[in-house]
């Protein structure tokens, strides 16, 4: 197994596009398997069409699944810091994503994008795993 970290600076973005790092992490393999984790206690990684409208979408979702008020018991932090802790629960910290002769094998719309809504803390980890098949 090949494994590498990313350091993302998310600021104060909600959505961050990785796809073109994921692409250069599988040029030049083979086929395989390639692991993606935030070893965050506030962040997840997904699957999802960017740049239509879909982020302004998923943060409007988040807002009304997981509300930034100050609801929780878990506080510290920002307000509503309670709910980042909730949002792995929801957008999962890893997944696995097939590599077919070294690019990965994504949707037409598909992007892979780290979701973070920790404005406490702008820099995360994003490492990459290939597994050969």
């Amino acid at each position: 197994m090949d494994s590498i970290e990313l350091t993302i600076r998310s600021g104060a973005r909600l959505v961050t596009d990785l796809t073109a790092e994921l692409t250069r992490f599988c040029d030049g393999r083979n086929d395989g398997l390639v692991n993606v984790f935030v070893p965050h206690a506030t962040a997840g990684v997904a699957l999802m069409e960017t740049g239509s409208g879909s982020e302004s979408d998923l943060a409007a979702a988040i807002d009304r699944l997981l509300p930034a008020e100050d609801i929780y018991r878990h506080r510290h932090g920002s307000t509503g810091h309670g709910r980042d802790h909730v949002l792995p629960a929801f957008i999962s910290p890893s997944l696995s994503i097939p590599v077919i002769d070294g690019a990965p094998a994504l949707g037409t719309w598909q992007s892979l994008v780290l979701i973070d809504s920790n404005t406490d803390n702008p820099v995360r980890t994003v490492r990459l795993s290939f597994l050969p098949g």
